[in-house]
Protein backbone atom coordinates (compact mmCIF):
# COMPACT_ATOMS: atom_id res chain seq x y z
CA UNK A 1 0.00 0.00 0.00
CA UNK A 2 2.84 2.40 0.80
CA UNK A 3 4.43 1.74 -2.59
CA UNK A 4 1.17 2.40 -4.44
CA UNK A 5 0.67 5.57 -2.41
CA UNK A 6 4.21 6.77 -3.18
CA UNK A 7 3.86 6.07 -6.89
CA UNK A 8 0.49 7.85 -7.03
CA UNK A 9 1.62 10.90 -5.10
CA UNK A 10 4.89 11.28 -6.97
CA UNK A 11 3.24 10.95 -10.36
CA UNK A 12 0.23 13.22 -9.84
CA UNK A 13 1.95 15.87 -7.72
CA UNK A 14 5.43 15.95 -9.24
CA UNK A 15 5.67 14.36 -12.68
CA UNK A 16 2.33 15.54 -14.05
CA UNK A 17 3.16 19.15 -13.11
CA UNK A 18 6.67 19.11 -14.63
CA UNK A 19 6.61 19.02 -18.47
CA UNK A 20 10.09 17.49 -19.07
CA UNK A 21 9.12 14.49 -16.93
CA UNK A 22 5.71 14.25 -18.61
CA UNK A 23 7.56 13.68 -21.89
CA UNK A 24 9.38 10.71 -20.33
CA UNK A 25 6.30 9.31 -18.51
CA UNK A 26 3.24 10.26 -20.60
CA UNK A 27 0.83 8.33 -18.38
CA UNK A 28 0.63 6.71 -14.96
CA UNK A 29 0.87 3.11 -16.23
CA UNK A 30 4.22 3.71 -17.95
CA UNK A 31 5.51 5.42 -14.79
CA UNK A 32 4.46 2.46 -12.61
CA UNK A 33 5.91 -0.10 -15.04
CA UNK A 34 9.26 1.72 -15.27
CA UNK A 35 9.37 2.18 -11.48
CA UNK A 36 8.79 -1.55 -10.98
CA UNK A 37 11.38 -2.54 -13.59
CA UNK A 38 13.99 -0.20 -12.10
CA UNK A 39 13.05 -0.20 -8.40
CA UNK A 40 12.71 -3.95 -7.80
CA UNK A 41 16.29 -4.86 -8.79
CA UNK A 42 17.75 -1.74 -7.17
CA UNK A 43 15.93 -2.35 -3.88
CA UNK A 44 16.86 -6.04 -3.93
CA UNK A 45 20.51 -5.20 -4.53
CA UNK A 46 20.43 -2.54 -1.80
CA UNK A 47 18.94 -5.02 0.67
CA UNK A 48 21.54 -7.64 -0.24
CA UNK A 49 24.38 -5.18 0.24
CA UNK A 50 22.88 -4.00 3.52
CA UNK A 51 22.47 -7.54 4.85
CA UNK A 52 25.56 -9.32 3.51
CA UNK A 53 28.24 -6.91 2.38
CA UNK A 54 28.18 -4.03 4.85
CA UNK A 55 28.69 -3.78 8.58
CA UNK A 56 25.39 -1.96 9.02
CA UNK A 57 23.38 -5.12 9.72
CA UNK A 58 26.01 -6.32 12.19
CA UNK A 59 25.83 -2.97 13.98
CA UNK A 60 22.03 -3.24 14.14
CA UNK A 61 22.28 -6.73 15.61
CA UNK A 62 24.88 -5.59 18.14
CA UNK A 63 22.69 -2.69 19.21
CA UNK A 64 19.69 -4.99 19.55
CA UNK A 65 21.73 -7.27 21.78
CA UNK A 66 22.90 -4.36 23.92
CA UNK A 67 19.50 -2.72 24.25
CA UNK A 68 17.33 -5.77 24.91
CA UNK A 69 18.05 -7.20 28.40
CA UNK A 70 16.39 -10.50 27.50
CA UNK A 71 18.83 -11.06 24.63
CA UNK A 72 21.75 -10.23 26.92
CA UNK A 73 20.45 -12.67 29.51
CA UNK A 74 19.99 -15.39 26.89
CA UNK A 75 23.57 -14.93 25.69
CA UNK A 76 24.94 -15.06 29.23
CA UNK A 77 22.86 -18.12 30.07
CA UNK A 78 24.19 -19.90 27.00
CA UNK A 79 27.79 -18.94 27.72
CA UNK A 80 27.55 -20.25 31.28
CA UNK A 81 25.51 -23.39 30.60
CA UNK A 82 27.33 -24.83 27.58
CA UNK A 83 30.55 -25.75 29.44
CA UNK A 84 28.47 -27.30 32.21
CA UNK A 85 26.45 -29.38 29.73
CA UNK A 86 29.65 -30.46 28.00
CA UNK A 87 31.23 -31.55 31.29
CA UNK A 88 28.07 -33.36 32.39
CA UNK A 89 27.78 -35.23 29.10
CA UNK A 90 31.42 -36.34 29.39
CA UNK A 91 30.83 -37.62 32.92
CA UNK A 92 27.59 -39.35 31.94
CA UNK A 93 29.40 -41.04 29.05
CA UNK A 94 32.08 -42.32 31.44
CA UNK A 95 29.47 -43.53 33.92
CA UNK A 96 27.58 -45.31 31.14
CA UNK A 97 30.80 -47.16 30.28
CA UNK A 98 31.35 -47.98 33.99
CA UNK A 99 34.55 -45.91 34.07
CA UNK A 100 35.81 -43.96 37.09
CA UNK A 101 35.93 -40.16 37.17
CA UNK A 102 39.48 -38.82 37.56
CA UNK A 103 40.49 -36.30 40.21
CA UNK A 104 41.06 -33.68 37.51
CA UNK A 105 37.53 -34.16 36.13
CA UNK A 106 36.14 -34.00 39.64
CA UNK A 107 38.02 -30.73 40.23
CA UNK A 108 36.73 -29.30 36.92
CA UNK A 109 33.21 -30.24 37.94
CA UNK A 110 33.63 -28.46 41.27
CA UNK A 111 34.94 -25.37 39.44
CA UNK A 112 31.96 -25.39 37.07
CA UNK A 113 29.65 -25.81 40.05
CA UNK A 114 31.24 -22.77 41.70
CA UNK A 115 30.91 -20.72 38.50
CA UNK A 116 27.25 -21.60 38.27
CA UNK A 117 26.68 -20.72 41.91
CA UNK A 118 28.27 -17.32 41.35
CA UNK A 119 26.19 -16.78 38.25
CA UNK A 120 22.96 -17.53 40.08
CA UNK A 121 23.74 -14.84 42.65
CA UNK A 122 23.89 -12.01 40.10
CA UNK A 123 23.87 -9.23 42.64
CA UNK A 124 27.32 -10.13 43.95
CA UNK A 125 28.92 -11.46 40.78
CA UNK A 126 31.33 -8.78 39.54
CA UNK A 127 32.06 -10.52 36.22
CA UNK A 128 28.57 -9.67 34.99
CA UNK A 129 28.20 -6.27 36.67
CA UNK A 130 26.55 -3.81 34.33
CA UNK A 131 25.59 -6.47 31.79
CA UNK A 132 22.25 -7.43 33.26
CA UNK A 133 19.85 -4.64 33.99
CA UNK A 134 17.10 -6.68 35.58
CA UNK A 135 16.53 -6.45 39.30
CA UNK A 136 15.99 -9.96 40.63
CA UNK A 137 14.06 -8.79 43.69
CA UNK A 138 11.71 -6.79 41.46
CA UNK A 139 11.10 -9.87 39.31
CA UNK A 140 10.34 -11.93 42.42
CA UNK A 141 7.92 -9.24 43.63
CA UNK A 142 6.19 -9.20 40.23
CA UNK A 143 5.83 -13.00 40.31
CA UNK A 144 4.35 -12.81 43.80
CA UNK A 145 1.88 -10.12 42.70
CA UNK A 146 0.83 -12.19 39.67
CA UNK A 147 -0.02 -15.20 41.83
Amino acid sequence: MAGINTLTVTYYLAIEKYPPLTAIFPNFAIYVLSAIIIAAPVLTLTGYIHYKKSNVYKAEADLGMEINPYNRRLLLNTEIMLPIFLQMSGILTKLAKNEKITDKESEELVNLHNDLSQYIDLKHDKRYAGLIGTDIEQLKNNETKMK
